[in-house]
């Protein structure tokens, strides 16, 4: 739940992205949707969108709402403001420091074991989740980005695991993440040193996906989520499924689900209009029901 050091970044283009909310509520986290399409809004603009225990609450029960909701496709993670997340709220954290040491030290392990259920979710629903980051990425906003399906960031974006800086050790599953997307000696240098990187090091990393200029950061997320909504439900839903659960799998096992899924996608609508449309030399439209 590190906390890093904001610097100046560009003004923020205008949403490409039709959301119905307005950023200025006072619900630490946002929920709005546009059809098949959620968008929830780290919502503390002024506070960086640092993780107190209000948004802790939030983010928790935000994503378990759209977790449970099967009508939708894609869930697109952003930050209010010129920020996606810089971490933890220390001010917030400071007022634990009056209590007993032995309190706080289970205090903040219960705390931060309920806020973990946020992240099993982001990685167990079925729809992607598609981080769209900009500004400061650090501590639990690190963590959450590495949870999300996709990320594109904008060229002025900057990461930080920021957890040494507080004596403190990851949380949101980056301990876990990080190695297998940067790999164990990477993983070790973002961690153990805690120094800052830019958003083309976390492109080199895999860390996100793409890097754009911030101006136009919408656009180019619209264009991720559309081509994801526009795609085939099920087989998109099987394969984040078949990805996510490969590490703990054994080939022979990988090899049977990955038979079980071909053959469930086989048999929908949406496979009869991809050959079709592959046969009459036209762009294939989905979702026939």
């Amino acid at each position: 739940m590190g906390r890093a050091t904001p610097k100046v970044a560009p003004r923020d283009s205008r949403h490409l992205i039709p959301i119905s909310i307005v950023l200025s509520m006072s619900d630490p986290v946002l929920v709005s949707r546009q059809g098949a399409v959620a968008t929830l809004t780290l919502n503390r603009p002024d506070a960086l969108n640092t993780l107190d225990f209000a948004m802790m609450d939030s983010l928790v029960a935000a994503v378990t709402d759209v977790a449970a909701d099967d009508a939708l496709r894609v869930v697109i993670l952003r930050g209010a403001g010129k920020h996606f997340m810089a971490g933890g709220d220390l001010r917030a954290f400071a007022g634990e420091l009056t209590k007993a040491r032995v309190a706080r030290q289970a205090g903040f392990t219960q705390m931060i074991g309920r806020l973990h259920s946020a992240i099993e979710l982001l990685r167990g629903m079925s729809h992607p989740v598609v981080a769209r980051v900009h500004g400061a990425v650090a501590g639990f906003g690190l963590s959450l980005v590495a949870a999300c399906d996709l990320a594109i960031a904008a060229d002025s974006a900057y990461f930080a695991s920021a957890y040494r800086q507080i004596a403190l050790t990851p949380d949101g599953g980056m301990s876990w993440t990080l190695p297998r997307i940067v790999g164990l000696r990477k993983a070790m240098e973002i961690l153990l040193l805690g120094e800052r990187f830019d958003a083309q090091q976390a492109l080199q990393l895999g860390l996100v996906n793409r890097v754009v200029p911030a101006l136009i950061l919408d656009a180019a997320v619209e264009g991720v989520v559309q081509a994801l909504v526009s795609g085939p439900t099920l087989a998109l839903r099987n394969t984040k499924r078949l990805l996510h659960q490969s590490s703990a799998h054994s080939l022979s096992e990988q090899l049977n689900a990955e038979s079980r899924s071909f053959g469930e996608c086989a048999g929908t609508a949406d496979f009869e209009e991809g050959i079709a449309a592959f046969l009459e030399k036209r762009p294939p439209q989905f979702d026939r029901g």
